[in-house]
């Protein structure tokens, strides 16, 4: 028996279990990575711990998670699957854990679910062809150069014009594979406008929008790719490598085990503004709840939820009604997705198209209860409203672009 169980080691985890050992729980952290650290770990790129203003690569700054962790009193196993959760009558719940040393399961009064989320792979994106080697997502292709020290070829293509697509460009180059083509199906890129004229300049690939890959082409390794215009054009890419990149999807394989309820739009653990879910004892954070923000972002998220998970284990009730937060075009969800009248908390949002200097508007009712407004948003990249925008809210709101 534990007091509080992470499921995951990366910035929303371990930030959790330093938020709530601090407070002088009982914390276990089970990872089923050779290292706790999640994402960072393989990332070498720098721009991690801006908002602490403390520029660091992504290995730099998970050491530094993990260190704040175990200094608060965490525990910390690698190594460790859970392959099975169980909500337990009065709250909490027992977990099946697999490792080297063997399996067992751990109760807890309290669980946080910090799984994250993945890149859909090819066979989930239904591209067609063969089957061969040197078809990667970027967070295989980080692994193999970074902590494998692997080749992964010496021409790429690279599917995704998200940020983490420039991200693979980069991590392509310092293993020596150029990639030849960004293929995108939209009608430009979104990352930032500095950052791909830099890539593009130094790296000397093309961006090939309103375009997608209709089949991979090999035996044992790739040889090419055939792409497809949106008219109908099309062409023929040589190449030993295809990156997927980006297309996020929340990994909540133990949130459906465990019959949690899950936000339709996210498909992620449905939660409030406490990171509670509609089991007792039950707290989800960070990117399996809205995929794909950056890893400060899912820090802060662990920190937060210590509050509540606090609050549960000195005995505090579960909620057992919320108020739905409602989103409207182009906007696709929120995080949370409903909260308990009361109690505020951030929003974090994702949008379907780009739009500069949005205004928002929060409405119950059909009357306006709030609004700001932010300098722009962009798809894949997921955004913040702050926690005033339900300070006034007494149920259900809707949430639009004014």
């Amino acid at each position: 028996m534990t007091d509080v169980l992470i499921i995951g080691g990366g910035p929303a985890g371990l930030s959790a279990a330093a938020a709530i050992a601090a407070r002088g729980a009982r914390v276990r952290v089970v990872d089923r990575d050779e290292a706790a650290g999640g994402v960072p770990r393989h990332s070498h790129h720098p721009g991690y711990g801006l908002r602490e203003a403390r520029v660091l690569d992504g290995p730099a700054y998970a050491r530094r998670l993990v260190e704040r962790a175990i200094r608060a009193g965490a525990r910390i196993d690698v190594r460790a699957t859970v392959t099975d959760l169980r909500p337990l009558v009065g709250g909490g719940a027992e977990a099946d854990i697999t490792a080297p040393g063997g399996r067992e399961t751990v109760s807890a009064r309290a669980v946080v679910l910090a799984t994250g989320c993945r890149e859909r792979p090819r066979s989930a994106r239904l591209v067609a062809g063969s089957r061969p080697s040197g078809v990667l997502t970027t967070g295989w292709l980080q692994r193999l150069v970074h902590l494998d020290q692997g080749s992964p070829g010496t021409r790429a293509v690279v599917v995704g014009a998200e940020h983490v697509s420039y991200s693979a460009v980069v991590t392509l180059a310092e293993a020596g594979c150029r990639t030849v083509a960004m293929v995108t199906q939209d009608d430009n890129h979104v990352s930032f406008a500095a950052f791909d004229l830099v890539a593009r300049a130094r790296f000397r690939f093309p961006v090939l929008t309103r375009t997608r890959i209709s089949d991979i082409h090999g035996g044992d390794r790739v040889t090419g790719v055939t792409i497809e215009r949106s008219d109908g054009r099309r062409g023929h890419v040589e190449c030993d490598t295809v990156v997927f990149t980006g297309d996020w999807y929340p990994e909540s394989d133990l949130a459906v085990r465990a019959r949690i309820d899950r936000d339709p739009r996210t498909h992620g653990p449905l939660v409030d503004t406490r990171a509670r879910t509609g089991t007792p004892g039950v707290f989800a954070a960070g990117n399996l709840i809205h995929p794909a923000s950056t890893a400060d972002a899912c820090r802060q998220d662990g920190k937060r939820l210590a509050d509540g998970v606090a609050s549960w284990l000195d005995g505090s009730a579960w909620p057992d009604a919320w108020a739905s937060i409602d989103v409207h075009s182009p906007l696709l969800w929120s995080a949370p997705g409903h909260f308990v009248p009361g109690e505020a908390g951030p929003i974090r949002l994702q949008t379907a198209r780009p739009v500069n200097s949005p205004r928002f508007q929060v409405e119950q009712d059909g009357r306006a209860i709030w609004h700001g407004r932010l300098p722009y948003i962009r798809p894949t990249r997921p955004f913040a409203l702050p926690a005033a925008a339900l300070a006034g809210a007494r149920g259900p709101v809707r949430i639009r672009i004014a």
